[in-house]
């Protein structure tokens, strides 16, 4: 049973079996919103999700920065991301047409940032999300 269904710009629809939300800055101390902290959590959102499900791909939808006009520290300038940051695990009808439907599934992992924790649903989630090439990242597998 999904969490919800996604329907793709390409007409594809997806399920959504597993969804994980995140402040994109929770728990940020010290610092501020910047290219490298950016970066690290990006990529311990990738190493995370590739963990999670080892035999699916991941994809990064890249993700929006906005450079507000604020005084540049240490670290550079200012580089805020939205501020919910989500992981999910999505999974439709197999890419291979020579695959039994029945018995086969495609899946892909996506992380992607948006600016509310609002679950994606049908034409309704993120332009970027629905923008998602599932043919090419997907990867077919066996029930």
């Amino acid at each position: 049973m999904s969490l919800t269904r996604v329907v793709l710009a390409s007409g594809r629809s997806l399920d959504l079996s597993e969804l994980r939300f995140s402040s994109t800055y929770g728990g940020m101390l010290e610092g501020y919103p910047c290219k490298p902290v950016n970066d690290m959590k990006i990529k311990g959102l990738v190493r995370a999700a590739e963990h999670a499900h080892p035999a699916v791909p991941v994809h990064l939808v890249p993700p929006p920065r906005e450079y507000p006009d604020q005084y540049a520290g240490a670290f550079g300038p200012v580089e805020v991301l939205p501020s919910v940051a989500c992981v999910g695990a999505f999974h439709s009808t197999a890419l291979d047409r020579d695959h039994d439907p029945v018995l086969y599934r495609s899946a892909l992992t996506i992380i992607w940032f948006q600016p509310t924790a609002r679950v994606p649903s049908g034409c309704d989630a993120e332009e970027a999300l629905r923008e998602v090439d599932w043919e090419g990242l997907a990867r077919d597998y066996e029930l």
